[in-house]
């Protein structure tokens, strides 16, 4: 696979660390940064060279959404943004990030495991098929209840009709599972009974949503508006 700029901003030395080692041992190329200042500086100055942004929303002298703003002033839309999941502060959020173009959302303390399959789809957004069936790639915890077994993993990227998670240890194809997971912006978790419908011990599983109460179908479908066909507007 080609080699990818990718900038990661974030004020927390262990999260830069974790994420910069984890792309560079991937064969791609990473540059850390700890303030907005330095952040804007690297855009306006190699913005052609870079293919994403990792941000951090609040970085030490920044304004938040407004950051996302200054950046899209330099890059016309053409970088992709992910945002670090646990910085964001209210719904309201959200949807500002969602008609700036912002692609999705990792959790920045996720397991080392996961970071580079949660950066696949804005990496290499070509290999992944989203016009049949629109999915809106997010890193969030989720645990899901298999009888007695309760497991924990972290989403892949989740759609209206379900999510893919990645988990080295899948249940069987047709498995019904319970899950629980919170989105970006959500004022709650959203639990779901669920069917398990692919599974591959290299990514994890897809599950298709099978019962919801009609509020969580309402938080589901409003991010996965707000972020697919916001974005894909730009």
């Amino acid at each position: 696979m080609p080699e990818k700029h990718v900038i990661v901003a974030d004020d927390t030395a262990f999260v830069r660390e974790r994420f910069c080692a984890a792309l560079v041992d991937a064969g791609h190329r990473a540059t850390a940064v700890r303030t907005a200042g330095e952040l804007l500086h690297e855009v306006r100055t190699h913005e052609a060279d870079i293919d994403l942004v990792l941000l951090d929303l609040h970085l030490p002298h920044s304004r938040g959404v407004d950051l996302v703003r200054s950046i899209r002033s330099y890059d016309d839309g053409r970088i992709a943004i992910v945002v670090f999941s646990g910085t964001i502060l209210s719904a309201d959020e959200v949807r500002e990030l969602a008609a700036l173009g912002v692609a999705g959302y990792v959790n920045e303390y996720c397991g080392t495991q996961h970071i580079m399959p949660s950066l696949a789809p804005h990496l290499f957004p070509d290999n992944f098929n989203r016009r049949t069936s629109p999915r809106v790639p997010v890193s969030v915890p989720v645990s899901y209840r298999l009888h007695t077994m309760i497991a924990s993993a972290v989403t892949l990227n989740v759609g209206k009709g379900g999510l893919a998670v990645r988990t080295m240890t899948p249940p069987e194809r047709s498995a019904s599972v319970r899950v629980r997971f919170r989105l970006p912006g959500a004022p709650r978790d959203v639990e779901a009974d669920a069917r398990v419908r692919w599974t591959d011990r290299h990514l994890g599983m897809g599950l298709q949503f099978e019962h919801l109460a009609p509020e969580d179908q309402a938080i589901v479908d409003g991010f996965v508006d707000q972020h697919f066909f916001s974005s894909r507007k730009l």
